[in-house]
């Protein structure tokens, strides 16, 4: 939402449009001021002001034309209608057709600049509803595409919207199969750079050869085989994100272009002494400790520090073990109607031996379980194994699956304390210092 909103005076006498443009100003009130329909329903198209005051009888177009179209455009941008003496009956039906509201002429700055403001605050309530709307939407997008509900994932989302709108640069860190190039995907569709390309390069997947021109781009004669001029990847994401998955496997070579790019947010293609502007926002992810590689010499603290001005960790699926029943039915649905296979049904033993499994692989790993389950395949999977709770000791086994039943009681109840504390035939009291135990949440 803007923090100052504009008015658009729209009236063709140039001393009476001056008059309402300078008591607006002088009342602080941002204002512009056009002298036909026709001009103002340009302005309208271009920049969409916050409140548009109309003289009705304007040449061409008039104003009642021209609040017709405004509200065809958006139904809840206010018009106020100005009139002349003996229009009464022609601004009762404006306001029958959705005037905000009307002027009569001669009036006073100070009613003029009243009628502005009252029709300033019911822009500025609009648009702070759209915005809540927007979020809680934003929100519930979150939740369908980070599944689960325990309190590391729910940070996770939180920090995701929070950083979706800055333009600063994100780390995100997380152990292999945690979802990073997901939540990169997320803060890209969230941020206001939604419309530009959203352009992911494996840093550790590429010939260093060729890093260079992929990244950068060339020009027709580069080098051997350079045919035809390319648009690197860094240039391709100008106006959306870069995404660069395994920033410690960069060769320092390139770290050290990288750098450049990032301080002076220009690059030159291969072959050309150019400087090209570019303006995308850079978003790294890595498995490994980057202080640490960086202390060790393997991978520079420049670079480090410069990538390290937002950052976001998602937690292995082993610190989130009460989201492995949610997450692993909700893959195998997919793969069902993937696959066009009947999903198998899942019952509180096998959910059992998901919960004691490490899954070393993360979401990743568990999603290629549900997949080959719901495919018949399930040699080596810790669905049925009669040595799957062997795995961790016993006391360890027992809280973490204590904490899955807790949690799925909490949301069959509604968050609800008393009602899950009924539910699990337990006291409130027990169960609240199990809660707090495991760090879960309650309404």
């Amino acid at each position: 939402m803007p923090d100052a909103l504009k008015v658009l005076i729209i009236e063709d006498d140039p001393n009476v449009r001056r008059g309402c443009q300078q008591a607006l100003v002088l009342d602080g009130i941002a204002a512009d001021a056009v002298d036909s329909a026709e001009m103002g329903w340009r302005y309208v198209t271009d920049n969409l002001p916050a409140v548009v005051i109309s003289d009705i009888r304007l040449p061409g177009m008039d104003g009642m034309a021209l609040m017709a179209r405004i509200h065809a455009l958006d139904a809840d941008l206010p018009v106020v209608l100005m009139t002349g003496h003996g229009d009464i009956s022609l601004a009762v039906q404006a306001m029958k057709d959705g005037a905000h509201d009307f002027v009569e002429k001669p009036f006073s700055s100070a009613h003029f600049v009243e009628v502005a403001r009252r029709a300033l605050d019911k822009r500025r309530l609009v648009l702070e509803v759209r915005t809540l709307r927007q979020q809680l939407a934003d929100n519930q997008g979150l939740e369908v595409r980070i599944i689960g509900k325990s309190s590391p994932i729910q940070l996770v989302r939180r920090r995701i919207a929070d950083l979706a709108a800055a333009q600063a640069d994100v780390l995100i860190s997380g152990e292999t199969g945690t979802g990073k190039e997901l939540v990169a995907h997320c803060l890209h569709d969230l941020s206001p750079r939604r419309q530009g390309n959203f352009v992911a390069i494996n840093c550790g997947g590429m010939p260093e050869n060729l890093i260079d021109s992929e990244l950068f781009g060339h020009e027709v004669g580069a080098f051997t085989g350079a045919a035809k001029k390319r648009i690197g990847k860094i240039e391709h994401a100008s106006g959306g994100t870069l995404f660069l998955d395994e920033i410690e496997s960069m060769p320092m070579s390139m770290q050290v272009k990288l750098l450049r790019v990032l301080q002076e947010r220009t690059l030159e293609r291969l072959g050309s002494n150019q400087q090209i502007e570019v303006n995308c926002r850079i978003i790294a992810a890595t498995k490994s400790d980057l202080r640490e590689m960086a202390d060790r010499g393997l991978f520079r603290a420049d670079l480090y520090y410069r990538l390290n001005v937002a950052t976001l960790r998602l937690p292995p699926l082993r610190e989130r073990r009460d989201d492995i029943g949610l997450l692993f039915e909700h893959f195998a649905l997919l793969a069902a109607s993937r696959y066009g296979r009947p999903a198998p049904h899942f019952d509180s033993e096998r959910l059992k031996a998901l919960m004691v499994c490490e899954w070393p692989g993360n979401v990743r790993e568990l999603r290629n379980a549900a997949d080959r389950w719901v495919l018949g395949d399930t040699e080596g999977l810790p669905l049925d194994g009669p040595d799957a709770a062997s795995r961790r000791p016993l006391a360890e086994t027992m809280e973490a699956f204590e904490r899955t039943l807790i949690a799925e009681a909490l949301r069959r109840n509604g968050m609800s304390l008393a009602r899950t504390a009924e539910d699990l035939k337990t006291a409130k009291t027990t169960l609240h210092d199990k809660i707090r135990k495991y760090g879960l949440t309650v309404r």
